[in-house]
């Protein structure tokens, strides 16, 4: 064996033992630790399972639902957002299966079943039809709720997301994915700590929340996770996004790294009644780092 060899066979070895005996360690967090807010949620029982579900505004308001995006839950998305957009209306922030708070329902997942899942919680929750909001996956998410439950849904909100949001070739993501959850099986600190110096070297969170986003990014089953994540790779709504029929609004981050402007773009070009309104120099975390021009272009689209 060649001394290269060698040595990262010592190192993986070194790793895996250190992984398997060895202590988690948090990243250091600076200053006094603060939570954004003090809102809670309840579980809500739909079919077999539970979800959690965190409204406020006003119980007489009109309702409007909110759909999260794939690496947060539905605090860590709109708890810059849902103040402001709980002035007017009845906000219910829902936490997706295998997020947050809600159910972590083993094996595949297609998005579909995730809107289907949806549907069940405004069915619980004793909603008829509702204005939806939904960012990054919770965008996908609520594409094929509007599609398959047209009648639920009056005014329909896409931030960040697109039809068609996988801007690589599958043959090309679906292996980088494979990588990234067997990483994760040996340590699932990684991924966590990565958005986490992410986030706070953007400035996108403050030094005092780091360890409530810590908690939160941590807060995940690895396999799921994933499984959410391929569902996304699966995702192509191209075929019948132009049936939406209901008015829609397409919140497009100018700069957003993960799912192309173009993209978003190309979707709002082929719903039959669509506003766009671009948030200039937004990257695809607009809604924590410009959240009043989203509530804004949200409120207004819905008054």
């Amino acid at each position: 064996m060649s001394p290269i060899r060698r040595v990262i066979t010592a190192a993986a070895g070194a790793f895996a033992l250190w992984r398997l005996f060895g202590p988690e360690i948090p990243p250091r967090h600076r200053g006094p630790q603060q939570r954004p807010d003090r809102s809670t949620g309840r579980t809500i029982l739909a079919g077999r399972h539970e979800f959690l579900v965190r409204e406020a505004g006003p119980a007489d308001a009109p309702p409007l639902v909110l759909l999260h995006g794939w690496v947060y839950d539905g605090h860590v998305t709109w708890h810059r957002v849902m103040p402001r957009l709980a002035e007017h209306h009845r906000v219910y922030a829902i936490d997706l299966r295998g997020h947050g708070r809600s159910a972590r329902i083993r094996g595949r997942v297609e998005i579909e079943e995730m809107a289907d899942e949806v549907a069940a919680v405004l069915d619980a929750l004793g909603l008829g039809t509702v204005a939806l909001a939904g960012y990054s996956m919770g965008g996908m998410v609520a594409q094929a709720l509007a599609h398959r439950h047209p009648g639920r849904i009056e005014r329909l909100v896409l931030a960040a997301t697109a039809a068609q949001p996988i801007a690589l070739p599958r043959w090309l993501v679906f292996p980088a994915f494979v990588l990234g959850r067997a990483i994760a099986r040996l340590d699932r600190l990684i991924a966590p700590r990565i958005a986490h110096r992410y986030l706070l070297a953007t400035g996108t969170f403050g030094p005092e929340h780091s360890a409530w986003l810590w908690e939160a990014l941590l807060d995940r089953d690895v396999d799921l996770y994933y499984e959410a994540g391929f569902a996304i790779l699966r995702f192509d709504a191209g075929a019948w996004v132009g049936t939406l029929a209901m008015p829609t609004l397409s919140i497009v981050p100018t700069r957003d790294q993960l799912v192309p402007a173009s993209r978003q773009r190309a979707t709002a070009a082929a719903l039959p009644d669509n506003r766009v309104v671009e948030v200039e120099g937004a990257r695809h975390e607009a809604v924590l780092t410009h959240p009043a021009e989203v509530a804004g272009a949200i409120l207004e689209f819905l008054t």
